[in-house]
């Protein structure tokens, strides 16, 4: 057997659950989060070693496809993969699974594909996994999981514990069989764990759906292993998949978008008929005018470099955005551009317990960008803390940030977080936390703080000091309590 060299992910930095890490497959090593452009030997605007040029550190191809092509087969088998391609980076190779969920049936059994896998070269091989429409019923769901859990199985058992193979995490629609999905998968010992049969909710905009079901399925797959989104093409919703604790991606969209004539961005895409101008930097945005785009013959595969110059750009942005701890800030802009991604990205805020065990404890900032910032990760994990603060008898709260003689322990105030002792001014998020002018969601939301604090410690007395501004609605958070302010 070939390159039996398992698959090995090392995280080196977190933000939410996003992670830089590098993945090491066979002789190949990548940095992750990275985007797999999908390569069509048939078919191919932009060469696989175009790709590499503009940064592209993998790509992924179709071993089914190429084993039923009698013009690639005999070179893939003989050449190998990455010699066929002209590519020397990392190649993953899916099964057949696409064509299923597509056309119903295809020719060829999961031992077979993923032995033709092995003979060509692929560093990463998928089994022949099922994937389930998410209308598809309970029962389907269930039989579709237990016949690709078998599938893996009989992967492992066939080609060996060590073999560079993905477990596919299926399940459809229903979060209870992706989590238990999740699980099965790390039992059986897989490192690289796609999260499949998703396409269909993306490309029906179905963004909540989606954060439930990858949720679901992070629940159970084990943090050490690596997380591919299959069929994530937008870049738009990157830097939410990431959040979500996603690793890595593949599409062709940049080439399908490029075929309907339509021009991506970071937080949309537009039909390039409708531009006037073209707001990107990469060569050929530089090189052409729109009407000069529009025109050319060769539009189709100028839109394809431009959608995954962009697309490769969005990648290193949420890596940098991770170094910097600002990945928060990332997703929030990004899902601002469709009403769709921002029901999404509330949802995945209303997880706060969730994430928060993987947030980082200390970043270089918070931006209050609106009421969605009060539901952060840093807020919610501030407030948990907040109850070890040690409080005297008699504690003033001093919301409008004058202190007052005559009290055991004083306390300033800064929403959306609560109050915090002096002490702690320069610390992150009190310090760090870009708070542009108060608003009701985050006095609301601090006050949360105060009574996690008021809780912890009912022999205290409390009283709180605010603005006249701020006086009813505090009087309302925290009922029963001496709230008062200095008249001017």
């Amino acid at each position: 057997m070939q390159n039996l060299m398992p698959i090995t992910f090392e995280i080196l930095e977190k933000d939410i659950a996003g992670r830089i890490g590098r993945l090491r497959a066979g002789n190949q090593t990548v940095r992750t989060p990275v985007l797999l452009p999908v390569v069509n030997p048939h078919l191919q605007p932009v060469s696989p070693a175009e790709m590499k040029a503009m940064g592209a550190e993998g790509i992924i191809t179709n071993a089914y496809i190429i084993s039923r092509s009698t013009q690639f087969r005999d070179r893939a088998l003989s050449e190998g993969l990455h010699r066929m391609l002209g590519f020397d980076g990392l190649i993953m190779t899916d099964s057949g699974s696409f064509q299923l969920a597509v056309y119903g049936d295809v020719e060829i059994g999961n031992l077979e594909t993923l032995e033709f896998q092995e003979a060509i070269g692929s560093d990463i091989r998928v089994p022949l996994d099922i994937p389930t429409s998410p209308e598809a019923g309970r029962k389907q769901a269930e039989d579709d999981l237990s016949l690709t859990l078998d599938r893996l199985r009989e992967a492992r058992e066939n080609l060996g514990a060590d073999a560079p193979i993905a477990g596919p995490v299926q399940g459809g629609i229903f979060e209870d069989l992706r989590e238990f999905a999740g699980q099965m998968v790390g039992k059986m010992g897989f490192s690289f764990c796609p999260i499949g049969a998703v396409v269909p909710l993306m490309e029906s905009y179905r963004y909540k759906e989606l954060v439930r079901v990858v949720m679901a399925a992070r629940r159970g797959i084990p943090c050490s292993s690596c997380v591919h989104l299959f069929g994530a093409g937008h870049p738009s919703m990157f830097a939410l998949a990431v959040a979500m604790g996603c690793d890595v991606f593949d599409s062709a969209a940049y080439a399908l978008y490029a075929k309907d004539r339509r021009y991506m961005a970071p937080s949309g895409s537009y039909r390039i008929d409708e531009l006037a101008e073209l707001p990107c930097a990469c060569q050929v945005c530089r090189s052409h005018t729109a009407a000069e785009l529009r025109a050319s013959p060769d539009i189709v595969r100028l839109l394809s470099l431009h959608n995954l110059a962009v697309s490769l750009a969005e990648i290193s942005r949420i890596r940098q955005a991770i170094t910097d701890g600002v990945l928060w800030e990332l997703v929030d802009e990004r899902c601002r551009g469709h009403p769709q991604l921002l029901q999404a990205y509330r949802d995945f805020l209303e997880r706060g317990k969730e994430i928060e065990p993987f947030d980082r404890s200390s970043k270089r900032r918070f931006f209050y960008r609106g009421g969605e910032s009060c539901l952060r990760a840093e807020v919610s994990a501030f407030q948990h803390q907040i109850r070890r603060i040690a409080t005297g008898r008699n504690v003033l709260v001093a919301m409008d940030g004058v202190k007052r003689p005559g009290y055991d322990t004083i306390l300033l105030f800064k929403p959306p977080f609560g109050p915090f002792p002096p002490e702690l001014r320069e610390t992150f998020p009190i310090g760090q936390s870009e708070i542009p002018e108060w608003d009701d969601e985050m006095v609301v939301q601090g006050c949360l703080g105060l009574l996690a604090l008021m809780d912890a410690n009912p022999e205290s007395r409390f009283s709180i000091f605010t603005h006249e501004r701020w006086l009813d609605i505090v009087q309302k958070e925290l009922p029963g309590c001496e709230v008062r302010y200095d008249r001017v």
